[in-house]
């Protein structure tokens, strides 16, 4: 299985994190990728390393960490993310739940992630919390065909879905799906398995039967398992499927 969503590198993990990453490799997790919160994650980056699990890193500025100033923004991001070890852009995109003081600075921040993704041909990885509505109609605005990403802890609706495959996005499902009153689980259902890949967030977000505690990669395996229930497949099917999409996406064999 492969994690394409953790934050393993924050401190939330330095007092276990071998063990945490040994747990990983017991349920199967092979490649865990890492989006960037700020530009100081890429050194708290480097400094992972596990004998049998890839790591990958992303780079990025997290919504909740766009302020007011984007001065020289666009030139430092792009200079981090053409290296060839940077597979990806984020994370970014918007979040009106926190705060609504920098929103047009969050739009502006997320169409210079757009920009550099597809000047480098790197696929994005998109927060959204509140603000599917501006989220998606920016996504349509900057796609020239090239733009390829993931919608990161997918909770539309089914017509948001759609509209998001739609535009040359993928579907990141996480513990979310796990939750008994969320409904993310019956819009899931109703949308394609080949246009999802498997996320944990971690630490956050962890899925039952965890939730409440910090989130790990190995608790993944509760997210593959609620996808096989829904879709009434195989669990390794779900696992083949997930990880084939994420390998395609992220063209992860060229990382090995």
């Amino acid at each position: 299985m492969i994690d394409t969503h953790s934050h393993i590198y924050l401190d939330d993990f330095n007092e276990d994190r071998n063990e945490v990453m040994n747990r990983a490799e017991l349920v199967g997790i092979t490649d865990i990728l890492m989006p960037a919160i700020d530009f100081g994650s890429l050194e708290q980056m480097d400094r992972l390393s596990h004998p049998t699990i890839n790591f990958h890193k992303m780079v990025g500025v997290h919504p909740c960490d766009v302020k007011e100033s984007l001065a020289n923004y666009e030139e430092k991001l792009y200079e981090y993310a053409k290296a060839d070890d940077i597979i990806g852009i984020g994370e970014t995109g918007l979040d009106y739940y926190w705060s609504t003081d920098f929103i047009e600075e969050q739009k502006s921040s997320l169409k210079i992630h757009c920009k550099i993704a597809k000047a480098l041909n790197k696929p994005i990885v998109l927060h959204n919390r509140e603000s599917t509505d501006d989220l998606l109609q920016i996504i349509d605005e900057e796609q020239d065909g090239t733009l390829r990403g993931i919608w990161h802890c997918f909770n539309g609706t089914i017509e948001e879905g759609k509209r998001a495959i739609e535009m040359g996005l993928h579907l990141g499902i996480g513990g979310v799906v796990t939750f008994k009153n969320g409904g993310v689980d019956k819009t899931v259902k109703e949308l394609p398995l080949n246009k999802m890949v498997l996320e944990t967030d971690a630490p956050y977000l962890s899925p039952t039967p965890k939730r409440g505690k910090r989130n790990e990669p190995s608790f993944m395996e509760y997210t593959a398992k609620k996808l096989s229930e829904l879709f009434n497949i195989d669990l390794q099917e779900v696992i083949n499927k997930t990880t084939e999409n994420s390998e395609s996406l992220f063209d992860l064999r060229n990382f090995k």
